[in-house]
């Protein structure tokens, strides 16, 4: 049998070495787990997101919160976005300057900068994100919204252009819990097209 493959996309200031994508790996040893650390710049970001898509060909897209901004993006995957950050451009306005990642990346890189004209590249592909959705892509995605989430709330948003989704008993970042319990058996039941 060949081995599924995951696409896990992460938040702004984390890496591919986040605990989500640790904890996808671990919960999921039969399975792919591919977890890049994204580049800061938005469209640098989405085309090496976009080529991994086409090299790889994930069995399923996992993006968290800006990372869920990015998959929502992948319209052609299977896809999960949780507490999707449709709008970091706005969170990002809040902090320029240099801030710190929360996650060791592959480059070593400890800090990146925040600056006006990034925020600025942002907020341009965050108007342009739901410009190309079609029915297929709508049928592709679910999202998953923490009842307990004070970060972000995209919620009535999403539901401006698409209609899977389910609840679950967290907050904006996924515990151990939420992944073991909420995102693996949806990530299963897309998989195996069960649902």
């Amino acid at each position: 049998m060949v081995m599924k493959t995951i696409l896990y996309i992460h938040g702004l200031s984390s890496s591919g070495a986040s605990g989500t994508a640790r904890h996808l790996q671990a919960l999921l040893p039969d399975m792919r787990v591919i977890a890049p650390d994204l580049p800061i710049d938005p469209d640098e970001a989405l085309a090496m997101l976009r080529n991994l898509v086409a090299t790889e060909r994930p069995d399923i897209v996992i993006g968290t919160s800006m990372g869920g901004m990015f998959a929502q993006q992948l319209y052609d995957s299977k896809k999960i976005i949780v507490n999707p950050a449709f709008h970091v451009s706005r969170t990002m306005r809040k902090q320029i300057g240099v801030c710190a990642f929360l996650n060791p990346r592959k480059d070593g890189a400890t800090t990146y900068t925040i600056t006006p004209e990034l925020c600025n590249r942002y907020e341009e592909m965050e108007r342009h994100q739901f410009d190309v959705i079609t029915e297929n892509a709508i049928t592709k995605t679910w999202a998953l919204f923490g009842e307990h989430d004070q970060v972000v709330n995209c919620r009535e948003e999403y539901l401006q252009y698409y209609r899977n989704y389910k609840t679950f008993e967290g907050e904006h970042r996924l515990c151990f819990e939420n992944i073991r319990d909420t995102v693996i058996p949806l990530a299963k039941q897309i998989c195996l097209d069960t649902i």
